[in-house]
């Protein structure tokens, strides 16, 4: 985290980001709990150890910024301000839920922040989010776009007809590659001919910036020039956030295609919550009492909201289709 002083953040700013990634880490590890409980239901896919990139990015967008996301989706709602109890009751099937309990944990959405839709299609987030960036630009100029994905979904085709459009249009997105190294079970190496992904962009003619994903800061300062350039109607940038998930694919995962000693290296040396944690003790004062006071704030909201889960009706099966359509206003 070399470029700190640089940044503009101040001692609050790096507090903030550090809460975000540390709900987002916790919200999840008691969502698995749940999981296992068979409380949670559906399938889990994991966004710990790629809290820093949602808090960066999201550090830079207003309330009425857009994003799409992923079936890795949590850390994206969780930083972009929406509300852990209905997130939670989301994810064990109640009508309290962001979806009424219909969407689960790979197609949520929260528009009254700006989450558009989670999407289990690999590469899907990108038509998606030109298409909102078109909207902006066409009714609501200054308003942005972000589309989050993974390495594999750089590999889609809707990647380049996705870019290619927003580029030809200068339509105002960032394109956010959230590479962690597999695209469920196979290596970025083998799949991925260019040395990154984030050369591609100079295919498009539009910026492509790769950073170390589990560094906050340099997320942050990434994301704040592309949306810069997005508001001020210069077009999209793709940016690469070289990470790793610290999960499997899916929870059961057995994880054959990876080493221990490999997944073992990026937890103790590049987890991205100790690192911003140490930069806040060794440049900020950060005490003790400051650290428990933030955690067991933290705890306490994760509480409520799987309180709030629990104490939810189950989604009711004879209404299954009721949200399908719209509902005509009279």
């Amino acid at each position: 985290m070399n470029n700190f002083k640089e940044s503009g953040l101040t001692r609050n700013d790096l507090a903030e980001l550090y809460e975000v990634m540390l709900t987002i880490r916790l919200f999840e590890e008691n969502a698995i709990s749940y999981f296992r409980q068979g409380i949670v239901l559906g399938n889990m896919h994991m966004y710990i150890g790629e809290e820093a990139i949602a808090a960066g990015v999201m550090k830079n967008l207003n309330k009425e910024d857009m994003i799409s996301s992923t079936h890795r989706c949590d850390g994206h709602l969780i930083a972009k301000g929406a509300d852990l109890g209905k997130m939670m009751a989301e994810l064990m099937g109640k009508e309290s839920g962001y979806c009424k309990g219909r969407g689960g944990k790979m197609h949520m959405a929260a528009p009254e922040v700006g989450v558009m839709c989670a999407n289990g299609i690999v590469g899907a987030s990108i038509p998606l989010a030109a298409g909102h960036a078109l909207y902006s630009s066409l009714y609501n100029p200054g308003q942005v776009s972000v589309s989050f994905f993974g390495d594999g979904g750089a590999n889609q085709g809707v990647f380049h007809e996705g870019i290619n459009l927003a580029a030809l249009w200068k339509l105002p997105v960032i394109f956010i590659c959230e590479n962690n190294q597999y695209a469920i079970s196979t290596n970025v190496k083998t799949a991925t001919s260019s040395k990154t992904i984030a050369q591609r962009a100079h295919s498009y003619d539009i910026p492509g910036v790769l950073v170390d994903g589990n560094d906050v800061i340099a997320v942050y300062s990434a994301a704040k020039e592309a949306v810069a350039r997005a508001r001020s109607g210069e077009g999209p940038t793709l940016i690469e956030c070289q990470t790793y998930r610290f999960r499997g694919h899916h929870e059961g995962d057995e994880q054959t295609y990876r080493t221990k000693e490999e997944a073992n290296e990026w937890k103790e040396k590049r987890c991205p919550i100790m690192r911003l944690k140490s930069l806040l003790c060794s440049q900020y004062d950060w005490t003790d009492d400051e650290d428990q006071a933030l955690v067991d704030n933290v705890k306490r909201k994760i509480k409520e909201a799987v309180e709030y889960g629990m104490q939810g009706v189950p989604m009711i099966v004879e209404n299954v289709e009721k949200y399908v359509y719209a509902e005509e206003v009279q």
